[in-house]
Parts: structure tokens; sequence; C-alpha cells
């Protein structure tokens, strides 16, 4: 695999600048915003900065191993990709970029539901090497449908969403008119206008599409009425009464994303699930919510050993990835950051991203004297 490091954008901040330049206000937005006063976004990001590692510099040391088990598979690096929605708006065919991107460097790509890819597409560019997470929709028809549609295309590894049990209140995204109806602003319209990049691509891409909803969505419907459907379609919160017939039915491994309580974990555990994600979707649903990493410091101890517990929201950095696993979890997922790769670099931005993140991990790891990853909580300053 040919290598597409670029050394002009060695940190994420680099990436984020550049796709700036790149999108449309709207669309990059929609990318980077939170809810409400994005209080979370910051907290997020400063309470895994606030981890302090521990070196040992005089032992012997025989370097570092990033490869990572999970779930009977080995993966090259300890992070994969969450799942994304609408990742077409943001950058053009970036949902099957980053697909191929994590397919070649061997690490989990999760696909949401509202993703602008399908199932087969991402099962076609991953040779089924993917995980597919659920907006539990209103109706057990259209559940049991997805489901199938994802074990047919090899997906083993289910995602369901714990976290989103109402629209969040997110003003920017209200202003640009992506709330649901979407709306087409004269403002929107100039933005695009001095983004040619984005715009032409855009154009040579088609118009973003729930692909792996299509199906199912009446055919004719204004923005609007698409809007209205998408949200009588799914019923947003998740109870144990949901829970229980996916673990019936899925015969693959089982997570749940968004639990940040013991109580959560507790019921999570009790109906087999293979594995959580402590996660507050990003800093886009509760603003007045923790950090992930306070609660993956409560739940690791008290869980470690029943489920696999894994983290995202907040991770920006290969230091911020050691400093998530030091402190209790097994395995990290990042949504933003990958995006950002694609959104400043196109094509090639989702490996510039993952080599990157190597390179940070292993640097770490190498000052720290840690061989492998699972050796990274002996390394944590209490």
């Amino acid at each position: 695999m040919a290598e597409h490091f670029i050394s002009g954008y060695p940190s994420v901040e680099h990436l984020i600048k550049k796709a700036k330049s790149r999108m449309p206000g709207f669309a990059y937005d929609y990318l980077a915003g939170g809810c409400f006063t994005e209080v979370n976004l910051d907290v997020n990001k400063q309470d895994i900065r606030d981890v302090q590692l521990k070196p040992w510099y005089l032992r012997d040391y025989a370097g570092s191993e990033l490869k990572t088990e999970l779930f009977g598979e080995t993966y090259d690096a300890p992070f994969g990709v969450a799942p994304v929605g609408l990742q077409g708006l943001m950058w053009p065919k970036s949902c099957e970029f980053l697909a191929q991107a994590a397919k070649d460097h061997n690490l989990p790509f999760v696909l949401s539901t509202v993703g602008t890819a399908s199932i087969e597409k991402i099962s076609e560019i991953t040779e089924g090497k993917f995980w597919f997470q659920l907006y539990h929709p209103a109706e057990n028809d259209l559940r049991d449908k997805l489901l199938e549609r994802a074990w047919e295309a090899g997906c083993r590894t289910l995602v369901i969403l714990a976290d989103t049990p109402t629209f969040a209140y997110r003003p920017k995204e209200i202003r640009n008119g992506l709330s649901i109806p979407p709306r087409m602003t004269l403002r929107n319209i100039a933005q695009m206008c001095t983004r040619p990049t984005w715009s032409f691509s855009q154009l040579f891409a088609g118009a973003p599409e729930f692909q792996t909803m299509k199906p199912y969505i009446p055919k004719g419907l204004s923005m609007k009425h698409l809007g209205l459907f998408m949200n009588k379609t799914f019923s947003g919160r998740l109870t144990e009464a949901k829970i229980a017939p996916i673990r019936d039915k899925w015969k693959g491994k089982l997570v749940i994303k968004g639990v940040v309580n013991p109580e959560d974990a507790e019921i999570a555990v009790k109906h087999g699930l293979d594995g959580m994600i402590v996660s507050n979707h990003g800093g886009r649903q509760l603003d007045r919510g923790e950090s992930t990493i306070k609660p993956l410091t409560r739940l690791a101890p008290e869980f470690k050993g029943k489920i696999k517990i894994m983290m995202d929201s907040g991770l920006q950095s290969g230091a911020d990835i050691a400093s998530t696993i030091a402190s209790g979890a097994e395995f990290t997922f990042m949504g933003r950051t990958p995006m950002y790769g694609v959104c400043a670099l196109g094509k090639h931005g989702g490996h510039h991203t993952f080599e990157m993140l190597k390179k940070q991990i292993q640097q770490v790891m190498e000052q720290v004297g840690c061989e492998t990853i699972a050796d990274l909580p002996q390394h944590l300053l209490d």
C-alpha cells in the first residue's frame, strides 16, 4: 500500500484549517458543530487532554506493537471510523473514501443508517468487513429488513444507538437550513459558489442521498415531506423492550453506543451485548452532559471483562487515543477526525489521517516505553 502521509498536514488542526477553506460554510458547520452553545465539544476534548501519562525510561524496551484484537479480529491499530450521517454532504463520496481507507489500513468502519452510501456498496468496498449502526425504526418490519440486508452483506457487528432519543437543538444547522426538513437558501448558494472544488465534485458525484434508506422512501417526495417521512420512520429512544428482540435476531456481535452510566451498562450486560461504546454523540446532543472520558474511568473498572468497553467523542490525535486507552477503553472510534482528512485532502484524506494517527500513537508508546496497547493503562498517571 502506497504511503499517503503529507507532511504539510501533520495534525488534525492543519486538516481542519484546510477543510474549512474547501467547504461551504453550511457543510463545515454540520461537521464541526454541536448543540446549543457547544460547551460539550470543548469539554470532550479538554478532559482527554488533561490525562497524563507516566514514562519509564531506564528499563529494557523491545519496541511497540499497535495491533489490537477486538471481537476475534486483529486490527492494525486501536481505532476505527465512527458512524457519521450525511458524509456526502460534507464532502462528495467521503463515505466510500473512508470505507476504502479503513479496509486498506485494516481498521473497522462503521456505516450509519443515514450514511450516504448503501449497505451493499460499503460491503463491496470492504469485502464484507464492516460494522452497521442502526437507528431504531418505528416499525419492526423495517428493522428486520435492515438487519437482514446487513447480515447478507457480510456485516457481523451491529451497533445500536442509545444517545439520540430526540433531535438535538443545533443553532448553526437551523440557521443554515440543515434542520429537518433542509432548505437551500441564497446564503448557502453563495457559499457554494465560493467553494468550486466542493461544488464541482458534488455535481460529478450527484446529490447526496440516504442510500441505505432509499428503497423505503416513497418517490417524488419534496424536501419537506422527506423530512417528515424520516421523522416518522425512526423512533429515536432505545429501550430494553427494543434491545431484547434485536439480541434474539442478530447472531453476530452486538454493540450499544452512547452508554455513559452504570445503570445503562448493567442493562447492556443483562441482555448479553458484546460491547459498549462510551459516547455522547460527539457533543452533538446534550450540551450540559459530561465528557466521555469521565464516565469511561468509572465504567471501565466495574464492567471490564463483562463486556468490551470502547469510546468515541473528542478524540483528535494519537495522543488522545493513547490517553483514552490508558483510562480504560479497549478500543476507540473517531468520526470528525477522518472526515476532516477527506474534506481537506479528498480521496486520499482517509489514508493520510490514518497514517498520521498511527505515527502519533507509535511515538507516544515509544516515548513512555509501552510495548503493547493493552499495557497503556500501566502508564496512566493517577
